[in-house]
């Protein structure tokens, strides 16, 4: 999640940067469908067909991980993987470097996938065997992926950046033994090309998209990948999968979902004893990120950001219940 202040809508400065790529300037009404969270993002057409701007301040990014991100996308593309597509800008780059009267910036385009939310479905059965589905196929890539020239970081770059960032906020004790506490677990953990891989991350019901047409998913936003125990990926969807459904249909799609994984890979066999340690590493991974984002507060805030505050300030409560327990 971005800083605070980086959440406000900019179309001067989303049009400034898309000036780096061919559009169809009467589609720039779009950029009113805008969305802010680890990335803007801001909606737009080329000849007639939907692609997405992406961009972020530099100092919210790093540029190896960005250009790792784009590698393992025309990985996954290459091999008939459903997934987006990045556009190249006008001077042929994919990843554009800019200076803007805001900052600096990152920026890159990308062609939207087709199909529609899964969260947009119906979610039947079906659906969510190729939810499955599409998350083990992504594994099974990502098995066999060797990066030839970027590497995304691991789970221990993330444990270290949280470390550093929770160091500077010295209430957060209980939150830092935590980082601690998971380094241990994790630095005993085995290591195996079929256990370990480059996960997505945020494998969630906003990031796949059901295409009807071909019974089959198509993934968004790689922005959060890293290399992690592929249990991660399968905890962070299945916690997704339990915001969709009451209690007493959850543990029926929970199956549907499992059924589709092991159609293209196998179950990994620690997935019982790790996936507790994955829940824990994905609530302190959000309740670090959202400290950072919180951190600076301004007089007279508009409405939407008082209010933004207090559903993260909740949000902070729910994901520090487990701090500190035995795993």
């Amino acid at each position: 999640m971005l800083k605070l202040r980086y959440l406000f809508n900019n179309e001067d400065l989303a049009e400034m940067v898309l000036r780096n790529w061919e559009f169809d300037k009467e589609s720039l009404e779009r950029f009113q469908y805008y969305r802010i969270s680890s990335n803007a993002i801001y909606p737009f057409e080329c000849q007639g067909n939907s692609q997405l701007l992406r961009f972020a301040p530099k100092t919210e990014k790093c540029k190896d991980n960005i250009l790792a991100e784009l590698e393992f996308i025309a990985y996954l593309r290459n091999r008939h993987y459903g997934v987006l597509e990045s556009v190249r800008a006008t001077n042929g780059e994919e990843l554009v470097e800019l200076q803007t009267p805001w900052g600096e910036y990152f920026a890159s385009v990308f062609k939207h996938v087709a199909g529609v939310q899964i969260s947009k479905t119906d979610c039947s059965d079906a659906v969510i065997f190729s939810h499955g589905k599409a998350l083990g196929k992504l594994h099974q890539l990502s098995s066999e992926y060797t990066p030839l020239h970027h590497k995304r970081w691991s789970y221990s770059d993330v444990l270290k950046w949280m470390k550093e960032t929770l160091m500077e906020l010295p209430l957060e004790t209980a939150a830092l033994a935590e980082t601690q506490l998971l380094q241990d677990y994790f630095s005993n953990l085995p290591i195996t090309k079929e256990n370990f891989g480059l996960i997505h991350y945020d494998f969630e019901y906003d990031n796949v998209f059901y295409d009807e047409a071909t019974n089959a998913c198509n993934a968004i936003d790689f922005d959060d990948a890293m290399y992690h125990w592929y249990v991660m990926d399968i905890e962070q969807a299945l916690d997704s999968l339990e915001d969709c459904f009451p209690s007493e249909l959850y543990n029926h799609k929970k199956q549907c979902f499992m059924d589709g994984y092991v159609s293209e890979y196998n179950l990994p066999d620690e997935y019982s004893s790790v996936a507790t340690a994955c829940r824990r590493f994905a609530n302190l991974y959000g309740y670090t990120r959202i400290l950072r984002s919180m951190a600076e507060q301004w007089e007279h805030e508009p409405e939407w950001l008082t209010h933004l505050r207090s559903k993260l300030i909740k949000a902070l409560e729910n994901k520090k219940t487990s701090f500190g327990a035995e795993i």
